[in-house]
């Protein structure tokens, strides 16, 4: 079986487990193919942890939770030297902590204080961990997926912009129609049916998705063509941030702080994970605007006026969108 072939597989196992969010499912294997961490935010209830857990579910992948509060300290995340005796010799010797995974789960990120979310940076940026001045390095693959609920205010620590830019995306997980909400009601039923059926009987689990799928997938998209028009449409769209004044008046009114580079990078390396899912080798303008949301949503910020008029991150970059000229 081909990479593609387990790839799409592993969407359709997703898709079994999440109804309604097909495109939440695309945007995390987006986000697993480009090698990047994404920010999932939605209201409670909308299974942004177990979008997460089924991907890890479904791959041949160690998996690992983290439950940030108000109380957890740097440590609990990144692990901590330990002193152990015995045998007549005595050591320091490292703990992992959690983050030590290759599939990490940081739910509800925006809970925990600023020394904590710092501790991730050097995990998710650099790939690996400093504790006590020894550098350990995380598994090849390594992907943190962070979750923050929009309404929780009391108790919360924002992220700061430096933080928020080093997710590859946002992704934003909305409400399901009321079909599939009935169709949501009738899988946790049948979920819990098949788990009381399985303990008398041990059927046997479906065979995990091995991690060289992942890696031969990178290795394809990596050579997914994009025209140097196309890269300069990425760095066009990004600094239609940076100037908004020299598209319109409007835009310029909307805008206090654009994107920074790295938001040029996101846009081609999830626009060739794009093109690659839809079966292309080559970067389309289509795959760029299929994804350009998710990746100006936590870099643009607003100014007052935009914020005072109602207006979301989302209808900005429409406008973007819509003033930049298509190669």
């Amino acid at each position: 079986m081909s990479a593609r072939d387990q790839i799409f597989d592993l969407k359709t196992r997703m898709g079994q487990s999440i109804i309604g969010q097909t495109e939440v499912v695309e945007r995390l294997l987006i986000g697993l193919l480009a090698n990047g961490n994404l920010l999932i935010e939605g209201l409670p209830g909308l299974a942004k942890t177990r979008a997460v857990k089924a991907m890890a579910k479904n791959l041949d992948a160690q998996f690992s939770r983290i439950q940030f509060t108000p109380d957890l300290l740097p440590s609990d995340v990144t692990g901590t030297e330990i002193y152990v005796q015995g045998g007549g010799t005595s050591e320091f010797r490292f703990e992992p902590g959690p983050i030590f995974a290759n599939v990490v789960l940081a739910d509800e990120i925006n809970r925990a204080p600023a020394k904590v979310q710092a501790a991730l940076l050097e995990a998710m940026e650099e790939r690996q961990v400093t504790v006590s001045g020894t550098t350990h390095y995380m598994e090849p693959l390594f992907i943190v997926m962070a979750t923050q609920n929009p309404i929780e205010q009391e108790g919360t620590y924002p992220l700061p912009e430096a933080q928020m830019d080093r997710f590859l995306m946002h992704v934003n997980i909305l409400y399901p129609p009321v079909e599939d909400e009935v169709e949501v009601i009738r899988l946790v039923r049948g979920e819990e049916q098949s788990a009381s059926r399985s303990k008398k009987t041990n059927t046997a689990k479906p065979v995990p998705i091995l991690q060289q799928a992942v890696f031969d997938a990178r290795a394809e998209i990596s050579v997914t063509h994009v025209a140097e028009a196309m890269e300069r449409y990425f760095a066009d769209l990004v600094y239609a941030t940076r100037t908004p004044a020299a598209l319109s008046d409007k835009l310029a009114s909307w805008i206090e702080v654009g994107a920074s580079p790295r938001a040029s990078i996101a846009l081609d390396k999830c626009s060739r994970a794009h093109a690659w899912l839809a079966g292309r080798d080559y970067v389309d303008p289509l795959d760029v605007r299929a994804i350009a949301h998710d990746v100006f949503r936590h870099r643009i910020t607003l100014s007052y006026e935009a914020q005072g008029a109602g207006l979301s991150p989302d209808e900005v970059t429409d406008e973007i969108i819509k003033l930049v000229a298509l190669p």
